[in-house]
């Protein structure tokens, strides 16, 4: 029977991944929002280019927004397959500051330098991500 108070410290983390999409829906909403001319869906045309702020808030939600499925999936996925509660808490931390780490530079950097320093903390999170995915291999096949 699985014992979800062994997850309570992933459970958090995965709450605090989930509430910073929706800061970062709100932030998007909201910067486009106030742009005369807005259109539901997308920044304006105008303000298609990472030197403006309203393109760089809309693309760092739709990036989130992107890697949720697999962020979430392999949460659920290793904590329902009884992966190590500690290593599936480290890997969700990871995961979690990682992106906040990519956030915060996503908003604060113009650049389409590829790879800019955004991209490092994009990458953290995508290699805990399959780690935290390998956790639950492990746990089924071991």
């Amino acid at each position: 029977m699985l014992d979800l108070s062994l997850y309570t410290g992933s459970i958090l983390w995965l709450g605090v991944i989930i509430a910073m999409v929706m800061v970062q829906w709100l932030v998007a909403s909201l910067t486009k929002a106030s742009k005369p001319g807005a259109i539901p869906g997308m920044p304006p045309a105008q303000e298609r280019a990472h030197k403006s702020f309203v393109f760089r808030a809309w693309r760092t939600h739709q990036n989130s927004i992107e890697n949720l499925g697999t962020i979430l999936g392999g949460a659920v996925f290793a904590i329902f397959a009884g992966a190590n509660p500690v290593w599936t808490q480290v890997c969700l931390a990871i995961i979690a500051i990682a992106r906040l780490a990519h956030m915060v530079l996503y908003y604060a950097i113009a650049t389409n330098k590829n790879p800019s320093p955004r991209t490092w903390f994009f990458m953290l999170a995508w290699l805990a991500n399959a780690v935290l995915i390998g956790l639950g291999f492990a746990a089924l096949i071991g």
